[in-house]
C-alpha cells in the first residue's frame, strides 16, 4: 500500500498532512543514510617516530587496529613502530626488535598507549631481524627477515 492510497482513505485533513510529513521524514532520513560513507578501517600511515633517515622497508597490519611498521636507515640500523589507526583511550600496545639468534640486540617497548608503541631500534647490518608488535588482541611476529 502506498502512502498516497493511505492519505486518501483518511478522513481527516490534519491527519492526512501529518502522515505526509512523517513520510517525507522518513524518506529524506534513509537517503541521507544511504548517502553516507563507509566506515572501513584504513591502514595506519607510517608516522616518522624512528627519525628522519628511515625508511619503511615492511609492514604487517593487526585485525585489531594497527600497524606494525619495520624501517630501515642507511647507517645499518633497524627501527619498529606500532602505530594506531584511531588515536583514543590508552590500550596495551607493544613493538619489538633484534638482531636474530641474538637476544643481547632486543628492544621493546611495551605499554599502554593512546597511539603508538616505540620506536625501538637494533644495529643489524648484516644481520637478519626479528621483529614484531601488537595493539590489543592482534600480534604480529617476524622471524630472520630482511637479512643483509
Amino acid at each position: 500500500m502506498t502512502i498516497f492510497r493511505i492519505l486518501k482513505d483518511l478522513p481527516d485533513f490534519r491527519k492526512k498532512r501529518r502522515v505526509a510529513s512523517y513520510g517525507a521524514a522518513a524518506i529524506l532520513a534513509a537517503g541521507a543514510t544511504i548517502g553516507l560513507p563507509g566506515t572501513a578501517q584504513a591502514a595506519s600511515a607510517y608516522n616518522g617516530a624512528c627519525g628522519s633517515g628511515y625508511t619503511v622497508i615492511d609492514q604487517q597490519r593487526l585485525e585489531s587496529g594497527a600497524t606494525v611498521f619495520l624501517t630501515y636507515s642507511s647507517g645499518g640500523y633497524n627501527c619498529v613502530v606500532t602505530v594506531r589507526e584511531f588515536t583514543g583511550a590508552a590500550h596495551p600496545m607493544n613493538a619489538w626488535i633484534m638482531r636474530s639468534g641474538d637476544e643481547s640486540s632486543s628492544d621493546e617497548n611495551p605499554g599502554d598507549f593512546t597511539s603508538y608503541a616505540g620506536p625501538v631500534y637494533t644495529y643489524a647490518q648484516g644481520s637478519c631481524v626479528d621483529w614484531g608488535g601488537s595493539y590489543m588482541y592482534g600480534s604480529t611476529t617476524q622471524r630472520s627477515t630482511h637479512c643483509g
